[in-house]
């Protein structure tokens, strides 16, 4: 960017309009100031002042960032970067549509109601037809390290997705020292995948100055609870002690102050399975004052493992004095729809300020090793490797490993095999691989993650359709995919989610309007993480921008044929550049590490 360029840029947001009736004085005051600020820009380039810019150099643009009135001194110089013309508007906040034109200049937006025909821009995109909205914000992301060896990001762009929330069920890789990095990264390699040979950290501000600049979308932190815990101490399997937990509380800190937006936990995930609810409310007050909230994958085994392991959650954030997020809020028991809504509504009715998010697929996704107790992974994924090894550890294993509510393995699919020795077993059941081999599920389990050195992973196609309806109709709802970009069989949600809502949910079965979908994707899930310049279109926020085809969007994935991108989302902007441009992808990475503080 030239010096000019910087020059007018400085310019359009640092000098105000000024309004009728004004007073004399403050006229000249404004006037001393606006002289003052030209003489320091153009103190260090060729021109002298604004009035001595060649019209094709650039012009000044005086610009209230709340109204987007515009005063514009030079001649024949464009307004705005980017123009979206004949648009809907619809803004985030669940407000009805509007008719107006959106400018973008850098990567800052404006609203321009009226006749946008004469308003000058680098390009003029007409969008009639079609829904103009925020950038998506994917609640519920496990993309990390994918962004660092996929940066285009394909699966999520497409799809509208402009901000990621990661460190998502506690298993995330900062703030962690190696090489006990090196054991999270092996223990999660089946879902995340694994960072380049040469690129390592240690604290948050490293993993999000890698991320950084260099990807399609922005990311949005949260410190994990597995790599504070292992930090801590280790991968032991008790309560911690006071020394640990007071360096829990301060690694969760560093973490916040780093720029993470909370914490979050995955209960049913050693190490995070180890802890107890004293723990994780001994960690939620120490990030309290930071503006912290807890999310949480909850602790399915506690109590009746129906509604008790949301109570946790709820009283965690109650006595941590935060509030919660629930992940992927859903039960596969018939009925549980409306008595996990009233839940929710009976905790923010206490006074608990408690949301969640939930995927449209009736399926979830996960690591094969996850099916094995607890137990087996105490002191790490290399002494769980040695232990299934043995004759007795899998005899006391036993039929542990089938799932709850009458579930069979039949309906666990392979999504993502480390090794080619083992591929062509990607799209088939557990079931189909135990009966093949003629062993026992255990046996046919452990030899596997013995050969793969446990980077398997699996869709359970377990979910109830209808309390999934019934749970993402509720204001508290915000849309999370918990996509898993291994594999060549990945749940359909890695790469249909967002379209699925608009097209599926909004548009064929009226579970709610379009606005209130949009809603769920963008300010509703800023609002949470509490990202304030984006998730809503107004003037002066940043320009994360979807159009799409309200008509015609549409999720292509099946479980099937799950790695097939949607139609209908036509234009993605990230930070003001196009990342999808009609349709395709323009290779180009804008994506900011997005941080709290």
């Amino acid at each position: 960017m030239s010096f000019s360029a910087l020059a007018v840029g400085i310019a359009r947001w640092s000098m105000p309009t000024v309004p009728m009736g004004t007073s004399i004085n403050v006229l000249r005051n404004l006037r001393n100031r606006r002289r003052n600020f030209s003489n320091t820009i153009f103190r260090h380039s060729r021109w002298q002042d604004w009035r001595d810019m060649p019209a094709d150099k650039g012009c000044v643009t005086l610009t209230s960032p709340l109204h987007g009135h515009e005063i514009t001194h030079g001649q024949g110089e464009r307004m705005y970067d980017l123009l979206l013309t004949n648009g809907r508007i619809v803004d985030g906040t669940g407000q009805t549509w509007f008719r107006a034109a959106l400018g973008i200049t850098r990567d800052v937006v404006t609203i321009i109601k009226g006749d946008a025909s004469q308003v000058q821009a680098g390009r003029v995109i007409d969008v009639a037809g079609m829904v103009v909205c925020p950038g998506f914000i994917d609640m519920h992301s496990h993309s990390e390290l994918k962004l660092m060896t996929e940066p285009e990001h394909q699966a999520k762009v497409r799809q509208g997705v402009t901000t990621e929330a990661i460190g998502m069920d506690g298993l995330s890789y900062a703030p962690i020292s190696s090489p006990k990095l090196e054991h999270l990264l092996t223990y999660l390699a089946a879902i995340n995948g694994t960072p380049p040979p040469d690129v390592r950290w240690s604290s948050v501000k490293e993993f999000l100055d890698i991320l950084d600049g260099r990807a399609a979308c922005n990311v949005a932190f949260m410190v994990p609870h597995a790599a504070i815990r292992i930090e801590a101490m280790g991968w032991e399997d008790r309560a911690p002690t006071p020394q640990e937990l007071a360096h829990m509380q301060e690694l969760a800190r560093q973490g916040m102050q780093d720029g993470a937006f909370g914490f979050a936990t995955g209960l049913t995930y050693p190490p995070g399975a180890y802890s107890d609810t004293d723990e994780l409310v001994a960690v939620c007050q120490a990030i309290s004052d930071l503006g912290g909230f807890y999310m949480t994958h909850a602790r399915y085994t506690k109590g009746d493992q129906l509604l008790d392991p949301f109570r946790e959650a709820l009283e965690i954030g109650q006595r941590g004095g935060v509030p919660v997020h629930i992940s992927h809020y859903h039960s596969p028991v018939d009925g549980m729809g409306e008595r996990m809504i009233g839940l929710v509504d009976e905790g923010r009715n206490a006074g608990v300020d408690v949301t969640f998010d939930q995927y449209p697929y009736a399926a979830a996704s996960t690591v094969l090793h996850s099916l094995l107790p607890y137990w087996v992974h105490a002191g790490g994924p290399a002494a769980a490797l040695e232990r299934i090894k043995q004759t007795e550890t899998r005899e006391r294993i036993g039929d542990s490993v089938n799932p709850m509510w009458g579930n069979t393995l039949d309906d666990y699919i392979f999504s993502h095999i480390g090794s080619d020795k083992n591929k062509e077993w990607e799209g088939r059941s557990l079931t189909d691989l135990a009966d093949f081999q003629s062993k026992k599920m255990v046996d046919a389990i452990c030899d596997l993650l013995i050969e793969e050195n446990l980077e398997v992973a699996f869709v359970a196609r377990t979910g109830n359709p209808t309390n999934i309806r019934t749970i993402v109709r509720h204001p508290a709802h915000m849309v999370g995919s918990d996509g898993v970009l291994t594999g060549e069989m990945p749940n359909p949600r890695t790469y249909g989610t967002f379209p699925f809502v608009l097209g599926q949910f909004a548009r064929e079965e009226g579970l709610f309007p379009m606005e209130d979908a949009v809603r769920k994707m963008t300010a509703l899930p800023a609002q949470r993480l509490g990202i304030q310049d984006r998730g809503i279109l107004r003037d002066g926020m940043k320009a994360d921008v979807v159009v799409f085809n309200p008509d015609t969007v549409e999720a292509k994935a099946t479980f099937d044929d799950p790695k097939q991108y949607p139609v209908g989302i036509n234009y993605v902007i990230v930070n003001g550049e196009l990342v999808i441009d009609n349709g395709v992808h323009t290779g180009t990475l804008p994506g900011r590490a997005l941080k709290s503080q």
